[in-house]
């Protein structure tokens, strides 16, 4: 009996040290999070805080809450730099990329997910492949192409090119998702009469919001902060995205902190606006499918 006792006190001590080991290490993990976390609100709380002041008082007391606001930074944002048309820009070519990259990304993974045929693998080595190839060493035939189909300082300009830079990407991650999908869907479509398009229109297409959510995100951020192709695409004052117009508000105004301040802010406004509204999805989206492809 005494043994007994020893035993059953002994696994109690292993996992009340189990139970303070994980409530230590889950303590560590979440201050290490509050503390990247608070870095990165503070930041963007900064940002925010001294757009609302003129840009002497930036100069003096930056790190002081703008407690009695000024609205002359944004009004100089939208009549002397135009920053409304540049974030129309933005959203036109940005919105425009997301749609094609969808459309064609995910028709692509449809079938490299749901068919075997010869050469599939062989597909797929050339779409990882193609992801070591930097964007760089593309811009000079992508800019004669486009030289010559005349697409040059237009909106198709760049949703083409940032169309193709990131093709690969969501025809892997929404190939990734559609593979988990039981193939007794297919087959039960198939019996009630659907044929291969309602097949991927009213069932794989809403099964995989998560993974098409996950692709448009990253499609759009990377699309809306790319000011390389937009300084080469597109640098007519008609069709320039807002990055392009950040660039030209710090060389011009470089001394006015507080209309730089605006612009960074407003510039920022639409991705958070676009996280918050599909984040749910993305962690869903990368994460199934990372075992089967």
């Amino acid at each position: 009996m005494q043994q007994l006792a020893r035993g059953d006190q002994k696994i109690n001590t292993v996992k009340t040290r189990r139970k303070i080991n994980i409530s230590l290490g889950s303590f560590l993990s979440y201050l290490v999070l509050f503390g990247w976390s608070l870095s990165t609100i503070y930041a963007m709380f900064w940002i925010v805080n001294n757009s609302f002041k003129v840009s002497r008082d930036v100069m003096n007391n930056s790190f002081k809450i703008a407690f009695d606001p000024v609205m002359v930074n944004y009004t100089n944002a939208f009549d002397r730099v135009n920053i409304g048309k540049g974030y129309l820009n933005s959203l036109i070519m940005s919105g425009g990329t997301v749609l094609l990259v969808l459309l064609f990304g995910g028709l692509a993974a449809y079938v490299l997910s749901r068919f075997n045929f010869r050469g599939r693998r062989v597909l797929f080595s050339i779409l990882y492949a193609s992801l070591l190839i930097p964007a760089f060493a593309t811009v000079v035939p992508v800019y004669e192409l486009l030289i010559k189909t005349k697409l040059v300082n237009t909106y198709f300009g760049l949703m083409f090119p940032h169309t193709a830079g990131n093709l690969t990407f969501a025809i892997l991650v929404l190939a990734g998702y559609m593979a988990t999908i039981p193939k007794e869907l297919e087959e039960a479509a198939f019996i009630d009469g659907c044929n291969r398009f309602s097949l991927f229109v009213k069932i794989l297409l809403p099964i995989s919001r998560p993974a098409f959510a996950s692709a448009a995100i990253f499609v759009f951020l990377w699309s809306y902060n790319d000011l390389f192709s937009a300084l080469i695409f597109v640098n007519k004052e008609a069709v320039r995205p807002i990055v392009l117009l950040l660039s030209e508000i710090s060389s011009q105004y470089g001394t006015d902190f507080g209309l730089m301040a605006t612009a960074v802010s407003l510039t920022v406004v639409p991705v958070l606006l676009v996280y918050l509204f599909i984040s749910k999805y993305i962690e869903k989206g990368l994460t199934e499918g990372a075992v089967k492809g």
